[in-house]
This record gives structure tokens, C-alpha cells and sequence, in this order.
């Protein structure tokens, strides 16, 4: 009988006790009445009595166990399950006198359900304590070969970062580990023998409306722990303000770290960290893992965030490409596993930053590199380089350019598609081709600009020779031909060519012009003059050996280039030299002082030729005794 028929019947009896006059229906229902109404009575007391001794018993065993302080999952996990029991029956206890409807003892249900939260809160403190406990005492330390992602990173390559265009050094792309699969990276960061001692105290918190607090216990836990990873992977916290006024140098190694570190946070540890919250959460409420996750994860992958941010506003130079190039690559092939770590509505902002990020990282990357084109316009001298060998603005472009290759699909994505009239380039090539051409055009352009600062035409066409044909050689040696073409290589073959003919016109020709046929006859006379014979080899000593004096101080690094212009010079020189000396030096047979004019025969010429352009200005030793 519920307490409205118990009230019904009070109010029956009563009417009928006023009455007057009872008649024998009315007397058997008064008493039928209060037979029901003290049988529920009686019911309600001893459900009453059950349950306060069911809380005694309870809070015997409770406070028993209150009463050693220590851990008790630090004795034994089976002991903990017994707490566990004990406080689930604590739970169902407060859950019968809650929804218990008692009348006619409703003080001491009061009472009663009072002394059972109690129980229940101060078992749900303990569990919280041990909850918390079992997370720091069970939790396993990364593998530190899980945290290095080593490969070709870290020590096989030079250190193009730091260079400046008065540097060759360049380092290109930063090979990175792909071959794993994700599943591979996933590891236990909390003991798997704890595991199911950590779901159940958190059943029955959830159980007992204590959910809050255990998410709160374990998020706190977790961030802790998330914390001692980024001590191994050495990731200091910085502020943007602190990020922009670090040197460059210091800036490209915490890049590289970075880089490492964002891999392993992503693939290895929050991925794992995932993992670990569904595997405690995942049962009871799957959007709970999620939050717990993003909690947990959300400020440390901002603070890496934060560091791809700073690194895009600082200055645009063109050392700082290569690694912004590696920043950029290295969010976007994560960008996958980011989705994967963040598919719901609550890691809807840390996709949005990280998508922000990368979009400033590229826009980092066009800025730079439009802009290293302008330092190479800009980068003037007006000294001329020594020696006309390869300068080191050309070595540093020309190995620049290069190492851009490997980023060619990352340039052509942000660059975007575009058309070149060169049909001989593939279509992905396109647009890193017209990138690359208008580099180099404008290092041609600036060493034009270099050799007119040599007075001597001679040296001014070296130059060229030498840094052209560099260029040469690099886009054929290299990736770099599948994007600029062989078209370029031919047209700049014939261009170093030309600058190498237009050398020997310059620097032979004055020479040569010693050995010519006109004007060595005597008036009037088909023989030879002697005077003019003497000027004509007297004047070739000198030429030939201010030019010896001063080309063997030059500069033509290449073997090949440097053995193709002896050759040709060999050819033009020795063969007129001989030719001459064939037809008139026996007409100076019994002058007077015949070795001045005649110093040097064809295979001294030969062989003094072999000594130029090897940078070690000489003087010819001796002149040749006849």
C-alpha cells in the first residue's frame, strides 16, 4: 500500500469513528484498515533495521581500512578490489535508500541516507587517492628509441642553415623514418597488470555521480606525465617574444628538435595517450575518453603550435627556408594522424590552430623564397672576386636550388600550377621549373653585373666561363635537370663556350698577332727583315710571358674546363708558334744576341701553357739557349 492509500485509510477510519451509528460493514473495514496500515509499519521499520545494520557493517569495514594509512593498492591489487566491493555496495546501498518512499519512518530514513552518503563520499576520497596513485605508480617510461625517430637527420648532412651566400655548405631535405605504421608507434603508458584495477575504480566513481572528480584526478595524473615526455624529448617552453630574439643558429637546432619532438608527440605518445583514455573511459562514455584526451593533450600540443607560429614571423631569410620547408612537411604529413588524435567537436580548435599554423608555415615558405631571389639581386660587390674562379654566391645558389628539389612537391602545393612554353619539362615539374629558371637568370645576371667590375676582358670572360659552366654541371649532376631541362644545359653549354672563345680572342689574339705574315718582307725584296723578325719575336716573348705571369695566377677550378682551354689554347698558340719559327727563325742564324729573339722553342711554349690557370702566379725561369 502506497502513502496516498495509507492516507485514504486514516481518513477512512476516522470518518467512520465520527459516525454515530456503525453498522457491521463499516467496523470490518476500520479494522481491515488498521491491520494494512500496522503491517506497513512494521514492513518500513524492519527495512529500516536491515539497512542500518547493512551501513554499520559497511562502515566497520570501511573505517577498518581508513584506519591504515597507507596505499592500499600499494599491498595488493586484490585488496584494492576488495575496497572496490566494498564501496559498490556503498553505492547500491544509496541508491535503495534513495529511491525508498518511506511514511511512516521517514526521520530515520533521513538519518539514515545522511550516514550512507557519508560512507559514500569518504569512499570515493579514498578511491580518488588510489585512483591517482595506481596512474603515477604504474605508469611506464617511453623507450627512448620510441623518442628518437632517428634516421638521417641528425648527423649525415651539412648544416645548411646557418650558412650565408658567403658559404657553400648547404643541407637539404631532412629524410625522415615513414616506413612504420601507425600501430607500430602505440605503446602501454600505463602497466597493463594495473589496467583493470584503474577501469573499475572508475566505474564505480562514475556510478556513484563522483565522474567529475575522476575525470579531473585523471586528467591532472596524465599531465603530469605528458610533462615528463617533453623533459626527454628536451622541449623547453618558450614565448613567442622569447622565440623571435634567439639567434638563427640556436633558433635551426631547436627546429630540428622540434621536428623530431612534434613526430614523437603526435605518432608515439598522444596517440598512445588515446589509446589509454578509451581503454579507461571507452566503456563508460566514449565522449568522456575524448575529453579527458583533449584535456590532457590540448596545452602541450598548442605550445608546440605556438613554436611553428613564432618561427613563421620571424625575419624572411633565406638560410631559415630549408628548416620552415621541414616545419612545414613534417605538420602537414601529420596532419592525418592529428585528424585521427581530434575527430570530434572537442579537438575542433586544436585542428583549426594546427591548420592556422601550417597555413602561416606556407605562407612562410613562398615569402622566403621569393625573397631569396631578391637577396641575389640585391647581393652586390665592387670588388671583383679573385682569381675569376667560381664565386661562392654561385656555389651557394647553384647548391641552394638543388637542395629545393626535394621539396619540389611541397613548392609545387603552395606555389600552385602553372604553364611554361618548355615542352621538354613533366607537368609536375612546371612549376618549380619556372621558379628555379628565374633563379638562375638572376645569378646571371648578378655575375654579369661581378665581371664588369675586371678591367681585364680576358679575366671578365674566366668569370663567366668558369661560374656558367658550374652551373652547367650542377643541373646536370643532379635532380635539378629533370626541372630546368636540357634545353637550358644546351643553351648555357654554348654560353660558357662562347665566353671561353671570346677569353682566347681577348687574351691570344695580341699574342698571336706577333707570329702574323704581313709586313715581315723587306721593301722591295721577297726576303724576310731581319729588324721586323726581331720585333715580331721579341714582341711575342713579351706577350707570351705577361700573359703566363698572369693567367697562371688565375682560376679554372673544373679539371675538364681547365684541360679543354690548355688544349684549345695549346692548339692555336704552339701550332702558330712553330709554323713561324719553321719559316724565319734560320734568318736570324749568326745575328747578334740571336737567343733574346729567340727564347723559347715550340715545346717550351708547350709545356709553360700547362701552368696556367692553376692559381700559383709564376715567372717563366729561364729562356731557352739555342
Amino acid at each position: 500500500m502506497g502513502g496516498e492509500e495509507i492516507a485514504v485509510g486514516r481518513t477512512g477510519v476516522e470518518s467512520v469513528e465520527e459516525s454515530e451509528v456503525l453498522t457491521d460493514k463499516m467496523i470490518r473495514i476500520v479494522a481491515d484498515l488498521n491491520a494494512r496500515y500496522s503491517n506497513m509499519t512494521l514492513r518500513e521499520e524492519r527495512c529500516i533495521h536491515d539497512a542500518e545494520k547493512q551501513l554499520r557493517m559497511l562502515e566497520e569495514k570501511i573505517r577498518t581500512m581508513e584506519s591504515n594509512p597507507s596505499i592500499i593498492c600499494d599491498n595488493d591489487l586484490q585488496e584494492a578490489s576488495k575496497y572496490l566491493r566494498l564501496a559498490n555496495k556503498i553505492r547500491q546501498l544509496v541508491e535503495d535508500l534513495r529511491s525508498s518512499n518511506f511514511t511512516n519512518v521517514d526521520k530515520e530514513w533521513d538519518n539514515l541516507l545522511i550516514r550512507a552518503y557519508d560512507l559514500l563520499q569518504m569512499a570515493m576520497a579514498r578511491l580518488e587517492e588510489e585512483f591517482v596513485h595506481l596512474l603515477a605508480h604504474y605508469r611506464q617510461p617511453m623507450d627512448p628509441g620510441r623518442l628518437s625517430f632517428r634516421s638521417t637527420e641528425d648527423d649525415s648532412m651539412e648544416d645548411f642553415s646557418s650558412s650565408s651566400f658567403g658559404e657553400e655548405p648547404i643541407e637539404g631535405k631532412i629524410q625522415g623514418d615513414s616506413s612504420s605504421s601507425p600501430e607500430e608507434y602505440i605503446v602501454d603508458l600505463i602497466n597493463s597488470h594495473a589496467i583493470a584495477t584503474i577501469k573499475s575504480i572508475a566505474e564505480v566513481m562514475f556510478l556513484s555521480d563522483y565522474d567529475k572528480e575522476c575525470c579531473q584526478a585523471y586528467i591532472t595524473a596524465r599531465k603530469d606525465a605528458l610533462e615528463e615526455c617533453l623533459l626527454v624529448l628536451k622541449i623547453e617552453k618558450f614565448t613567442i617574444e622569447e622565440l623571435l630574439s634567439i639567434e638563427w643558429s640556436a633558433l635551426s637546432s631547436l627546429i630540428r628538435r622540434w621536428n623530431r619532438g612534434l613526430k614523437v608527440l603526435v605518432r608515439v605518445y598522444l596517440a598512445s595517450e588515446r589509446r589509454l583514455s578509451h581503454l579507461i573511459f571507452g566503456e563508460l562514455s566514449k565522449s568522456v575518453a575524448d575529453s579527458c584526451f583533449v584535456e590532457i593533450s590540448r596545452g602541450s600540443f598548442v605550445q608546440f603550435l605556438s613554436f611553428g607560429e613564432a618561427v613563421a614571423m620571424g625575419p624572411r631569410k633565406p638560410e631559415k627556408l630549408f628548416r620552415i620547408l621541414d616545419m612545414y612537411e613534417v605538420l602537414c604529413d601529420l596532419l592525418t594522424d592529428i585528424s585521427s588524435l581530434f575527430p570530434n567537436e572537442s579537438g575542433f580548435s586544436v585542428l583549426t590552430e594546427c591548420n592556422e599554423v601550417l597555413l602561416r608555415l606556407g605562407e612562410a615558405v613562398k615569402n622566403t623564397f621569393m625573397n631569396f631571389k631578391y637577396a641575389i639581386q640585391t647581393n652586390t660587390s665592387t670588388t671583383p672576386f679573385s682569381g675569376g674562379g667560381v664565386h661562392p654566391l654561385t656555389k651557394y645558389v647553384m647548391n641552394y636550388i638543388k637542395a629545393l628539389v626535394d621539396y619540389s612537391k611541397t613548392l609545387n602545393s603552395l606555389f600552385g600550377s602553372q604553364t611554361s612554353e618548355n615542352q621538354n619539362l613533366s607537368s609536375e615539374s612546371t612549376t618549380m621549373a619556372l621558379h628555379l629558371q628565374s633563379i638562375t637568370a638572376a645569378l646571371e645576371l648578378n655575375l654579369e653585373g661581378r665581371s664588369k667590375l675586371y678591367k681585364d676582358d680576358s679575366l671578365q670572360n674566366i668569370f663567366m666561363t668558369n661560374n656558367i659552366c658550374y652551373m652547367v654541371q650542377k643541373v646536370k649532376d643532379s635532380e635539378l635537370r629533370k626541372f630546368i631541362g636540357d634545353d637550358w644545359i644546351r643553351v648555357h653549354n654554348r654560353k660558357f663556350q662562347q665566353h671561353a672563345l671570346s677569353y682566347e680572342r681577348a687574351s691570344w689574339g695580341p699574342v698571336l698577332s706577333f707570329l702574323r705574315e704581313e709586313g715581315i718582307l723587306s721593301p722591295n725584296s721577297s726576303m724576310p727583315s731581319r729588324t721586323v723578325l726581331k720585333e715580331r719575336f721579341r714582341g711575342f716573348n713579351s706577350a707570351f710571358e705577361e700573359v703566363y705571369r698572369i693567367q697562371t695566377a688565375w682560376s679554372v677550378p673544373n679539371s675538364q674546363l681547365r684541360d679543354d682551354l690548355k688544349i684549345s689554347i695549346s692548339l692555336r698558340v704552339v701550332q702558330a708558334y712553330r709554323t713561324f719559327m719553321g719559316r724565319y727563325a734560320a734568318y736570324l742564324d749568326g745575328a747578334r744576341h740571336r737567343e733574346r729573339y729567340i727564347k723559347y722553342c715550340a715545346e717550351d711554349v708547350e709545356k709553360y701553357l700547362l701552368d696556367l690557370f692553376e692559381r700559383s702566379p709564376k715567372s717563366l725561369p729561364y729562356a731557352h739557349r739555342w
